[in-house]
């Protein structure tokens, strides 16, 4: 499958409106079901504080509700469509066309996001993450990501074009985080309350 995790950068460039009206219409159905998590994170993160948004997307409705709760948010994301989405409708929050694997700011957040992104990415490169994570997180520092609940490869649809995500184990998941200056805080795999999604919360040492 690695020929659809390497276009995933290419696939988001291209479908980057249908995506967005997608979650548009996802929400109306279903409302807007990861605010319990992000309340979570925020929890761990003092208001005024900076968040590390990767994986930003158009930036609605995770950045935008970060922005109403008083962060500061730089978002990343790989695909510049996305990034001019994320500026029209956050403009006075910075917003960086990078790809989250590379990423090197030089500078640590107070959280750091990475919802529904970072699953995109094949097993190696998501153990690759981890260093990435801990460089831009200062102490005490919210981590929060998105996973699949087991190890194993999947492929979903946007606009007919395959649509590629990835996960290591629990286990795996844990020892990385402990290795790499983070303590377990919640996880919830399949969360039925969350588009059963499997969800990992985190805070650096």
């Amino acid at each position: 499958m690695g020929t659809d995790a390497d276009g995933i950068i290419d696939l988001y460039e291209r479908h980057a409106g249908a995506w967005v009206r997608a979650r548009l219409q996802e929400r109306q159905v279903h409302g807007f079901y990861e605010r319990g998590w992000l309340d979570r994170f925020c929890e761990l993160v003092s208001p005024g504080r900076t968040v590390l948004d990767m994986g930003c997307g158009a930036g609605q409705p995770i950045a935008a509700y970060l922005v109403d709760r008083g962060f500061s948010i730089t978002g990343v994301d790989s695909s510049s469509t996305m990034v001019a989405m994320f500026q029209a409708h956050l403009p006075g929050q910075e917003a960086l066309t990078s790809d989250m694997r590379t990423l090197a700011l030089g500078r640590a957040f107070h959280g750091v996001l990475a919802w529904d992104s970072f699953f995109h990415l094949d097993h190696e490169s998501q153990r690759r993450m981890f260093p990435v994570f801990r460089a831009h997180a200062a102490p005490r520092a919210a981590l929060m990501f998105t996973s699949g609940p087991a190890h194993g490869e999947g492929i979903g649809r946007l606009e007919g074009d395959p649509l590629y995500h990835a996960s290591l184990d629990a286990a795996e998941y844990r020892q990385l985080l402990d290795s790499h200056d983070f303590d377990v805080v919640a996880t919830v795999a399949e969360d039925r309350t969350c588009g059963r999604r499997t969800v990992w919360l985190a805070q650096r040492r």
